[in-house]
C-alpha cells in the first residue's frame, strides 16, 4: 500500500512538473477529438468561409475551434501546434506535434455533459481535428484526449490569396492562405477610382463594404493581429470576374 501511494504521488509530482514546463514554454492545455470523414481529411470547411479545404491548402490539417478559442471567427486561419499528453493509451509515445489550421467553428452541445459529448461547450478549449491529422499525434480509437497547443506562425506557399464575392452594389472578398500569424484583424481594399475603403467583417474570413468596384483594378491591405500589415498593389485586373482568386504579396 505504501508503495502504492508512492507511485501515485511521483505520478501526481510528474504531471504536475510537465504542466509547469508547459507553462513556461507557451503551451497551453486542452482536449481533442477528430471527424470521422471517409477520407481521412476534413474536405469542406464551416465558419470561416473557406470552402473546399483542399484547394485552399489546408487540407487535413484544419480544425474546428470550440467557442473559447473561435473568437467569433477572428481566429480564422490561426495555425496551432498540437500535442497529445499524459495519456498512457492513447498518446503515442514521444508525444509528436502536429500543427493545424483554424477552418471551422465546434458548436457548443449544452444538452451533454462537457467531458461526455458536449466537449465544445464554452469555456472548454477544444479542438476538432481531421482524423489523419489527430492520427499523428493519438491512437485513432480514442474518442478525446487531452493535449497541449500553441499558437504559431504559419508556413505557406505563394502569396495570400483573394477571392472576389458580392454583386453590383455588395463587394466582398475571402482571403486565404495568410502567413505569420493568421489572425486577419483589418482589411482594405482600393481600386483606381477610389481612396483606400476600409472592409468589416462579414463571417469567417470573408471580408465587405458597400461599394461598387467593378471595372477597377483591386489593391488590398492586410492587417493581422501581430500588427504587421502588407499591401498588395493592382491584384486583380479592371476586368475581374465574381468567383475569381488572386494572389497578392505574403507576409
Amino acid at each position: 500500500m505504501d508503495l502504492y501511494k508512492t507511485a501515485f504521488f511521483c505520478l501526481m509530482m510528474l504531471a504536475d512538473l510537465r504542466r509547469l514546463l508547459a507553462s513556461e514554454e507557451g503551451w497551453k492545455t486542452a482536449t481533442a477529438t477528430y471527424s470521422k470523414d471517409t477520407n481521412g481529411s476534413i474536405i469542406i470547411g464551416g465558419a470561416c468561409g473557406y470552402g473546399d479545404l483542399h484547394k485552399k491548402s489546408y487540407g487535413k490539417y484544419s480544425a474546428g475551434l470550440s467557442t473559447g478559442l473561435f473568437n467569433r471567427g477572428s481566429t480564422c486561419g490561426s495555425c496551432f501546434e498540437l500535442r497529445c499528453v499524459d495519456h498512457i493509451l492513447w498518446c503515442l509515445q514521444g508525444s509528436p506535434s502536429v500543427i493545424v489550421t483554424a477552418t471551422d467553428f465546434c458548436p457548443p452541445n449544452y444538452g451533454l455533459p462537457s467531458d461526455y459529448g458536449g466537449w465544445c461547450n464554452y469555456p472548454r478549449e477544444h479542438f476538432e481535428m481531421s482524423e489523419s491529422a489527430f492520427m499523428e499525434i493519438a491512437e485513432k480509437k480514442a474518442d478525446i484526449v487531452p493535449v497541449q497547443y500553441r499558437r504559431v506562425n504559419c508556413e505557406r506557399n505563394g502569396g495570400m490569396r483573394f477571392t472576389v464575392g458580392g454583386s453590383f452594389y455588395f463587394y466582398q472578398v475571402l482571403i486565404t492562405n495568410v502567413g505569420s500569424d493568421g489572425e486577419v484583424v483589418a482589411v482594405k481594399v482600393k481600386g483606381s477610382k477610389t481612396g483606400w475603403i476600409p472592409m468589416g467583417r462579414n463571417w469567417g474570413q470573408n471580408w465587405q463594404c458597400d461599394i461598387d468596384l467593378i471595372g477597377q483594378p483591386l489593391s488590398f491591405e492586410v492587417t493581422v493581429s501581430s500588427g504587421r500589415m502588407v499591401t498588395s498593389y493592382n491584384v486583380a485586373p479592371g476586368n475581374w470576374q465574381f468567383g475569381q482568386t488572386f494572389e497578392g504579396k505574403q507576409f
